[in-house]
């Protein structure tokens, strides 16, 4: 909402606006670009213009649909389904990847479903074996192994302390998560 009306402000009508990508009805010029994206960075936003850039915004929102919005449900691993969403070989995505994000995909990957993991023990409507069932854990166990990898609690002290513990999902990255958490 925010985006569709800072850029209304500028007589431009977008047409699609998804996470981390937005669609105009007309090309602007550069100089439009520049000084929108100055508006933008004073309200906390940033233009990505560049491909490469594009195509880690590709791989994280593809990847936050999948672990917030389809509940982790993969027909295929995730390598699979990246490759076959973004028209690229992995091995490609996940070198641009390492190279501009600093972390592998794979972590990026863990840190989302921790931090959804997090959400629903936050809500306390599933059992700790139900949340591992629904972010595709092959158990409970494992589950708890990677929490604690990266927040440096069990689940169930996490549950426990009833801390709001999470952040919003487009901002999630892996070292930022583990030095908050495991600050306690």
């Amino acid at each position: 909402m925010v985006v569709k009306s800072e850029l209304e402000k500028f007589g431009l009508q977008p047409l699609n606006i998804i996470l981390g990508e937005v669609s105009l009805n007309k090309e602007i010029t550069d100089v439009e670009k520049e000084i929108i994206n100055q508006h933008f960075r004073t309200i906390g936003f940033e233009i990505i213009d560049d491909k490469k850039s594009r195509l880690i915004e590709h791989i994280k929102s593809s990847i936050i649909e999948i672990v917030h919005q389809q509940n982790s449900e993969l027909k295929s691993n995730l390598s699979d389904y990246l490759s076959s969403k973004l028209n690229h070989d992995y091995t490609y995505l996940s070198n641009q990847f390492s190279e501009l994000e600093g972390v592998t995909i794979e972590k990026y990957f863990i840190a989302q479903k921790i931090e959804k993991v997090k959400e629903l023990l936050v809500y306390d409507e599933l059992s700790l074996s139900e949340i591992a069932n629904q972010m595709n854990y092959s158990s409970v166990a494992y589950l708890s192994n990677q929490f604690k990898k990266v927040t440096g609690l069990t689940p169930t002290f996490f549950k426990n302390i009833k801390a709001n513990r999470r952040k919003p999902i487009d901002s999630v990255d892996l070292i930022t998560s583990i030095s908050r958490t495991t600050s306690i």
